[in-house]
């Protein structure tokens, strides 16, 4: 199975679209998956469903930033290079996708931030571009942390 298919599945088993990709990666970060679960859990829906940065691109950061970031705050180049990886990713999602932003992603008008989130049914899973979106993030995180 594809990390593509395995994002995707997470996704349409019922966790939020930052969860799926992070817990795609979940074996390449050496974290239980409960765990990742749980620390990313309120990232989806752009951030606590407020429809900002798409939660895919935000598991993309966290898996990347978990991998390769920076941790010690003296280390400048470091920092920097994290922020290039960052800004590759991001840039390519969008290129990709048209855009990074959930709202425009969906097509919502801004300050559409309910934060009950919708059920899942099959009317849902044929509106929303998100399982595809997550798809992408993954693909993408897979061939650059594959480089």
């Amino acid at each position: 199975m594809t990390k593509r298919e395995i994002g995707e599945n997470y996704f349409k088993s019922g966790y939020n679209c930052a969860q799926a990709v992070a817990l795609t990666f979940a074996g390449e970060m050496g974290l239980e998956k409960d765990l990742v679960a749980k620390m990313i859990s309120g990232f989806g829906g752009g951030f606590g469903r407020m429809r900002e940065v798409c939660g895919a691109v935000s598991g993309m950061v966290f898996v990347l930033s978990t991998l390769e970031g920076q941790f010690d705050p003296a280390d400048s180049e470091g920092k920097i290079a994290t922020y290039q990886k960052v800004q590759a990713l991001m840039k390519e999602f969008k290129e990709q996708n048209g855009s990074y932003i959930c709202r425009e992603l969906l097509s919502l008008p801004e300050g559409n931030s309910e934060p009950v989130p919708e059920k899942r049914t099959e009317t849902y899973y044929k509106k929303r571009p998100c399982a595809n979106l997550v798809g992408n993030a993954c693909e993408i995180l897979e061939k650059y942390l594959s480089k």
